[in-house]
């Protein structure tokens, strides 16, 4: 009997538990001890509890780029709270929200998945909304400007790197 089955069925998607010890870091601000260990604790429990639910395991393709994307990810976030601060607080009445259909050129659930949530953690954008056929994201920007350059943006920083590493 090997060690592999039995660590895979208690601990069965570790990479996606690191991922969420991250971010919760990244969200309470703190690396503490207690929040480390309530990190750690939410990436092995949620993985584990909801392991039934995964219809397949993602296979990254490229490792190394998912740091660099997490990387791109996070300074995306910062980026975009800067933004946003800056449009509601010289004047909230020349905003102009508005709901963009994004073409979606992925297949696989899981980067389907990773790409609505990276969409939705960067301020100013949420995704609202996947179609039926799985052929576009409906995403809510609080200012739009040119739809196509935002489209563009989104496949060019999130889209692509997202396909290199899971597709």
């Amino acid at each position: 009997m090997t060690l592999m089955p039995q660590l895979t069925h208690w601990w069965p998607r570790p990479h996606f538990s690191l991922f969420l010890l991250v971010l919760w870091l990244l969200l309470v601000n703190s690396v503490s001890p207690g929040q480390v260990l309530i990190g750690a604790v939410l990436g092995w429990l949620i993985p584990f509890s909801t392991q039934q639910f995964w219809p397949e395991r993602p296979h990254l393709h490229n490792p190394g780029r998912l740091l660099l994307y997490m990387l791109r990810l996070l300074v995306d976030i910062l980026r975009s709270n800067l933004t946003v601060a800056r449009l509601i607080l010289r004047d909230p009445d020349t905003l102009t929200p508005g709901f963009v259909r994004y073409p979606l050129s992925l297949t696989n659930e899981f980067a389907i998945t990773m790409l609505a949530s990276s969409i939705s953690l960067t301020p100013g954008t949420v995704s609202a909304g996947l179609s039926p056929d799985r052929a576009y994201l409906l995403v809510h920007v609080l200012h739009l400007d040119d739809e196509d350059e935002l489209i563009e943006q989104i496949r060019e920083r999130y889209e692509t790197p997202l396909r290199e590493i899971l597709e």
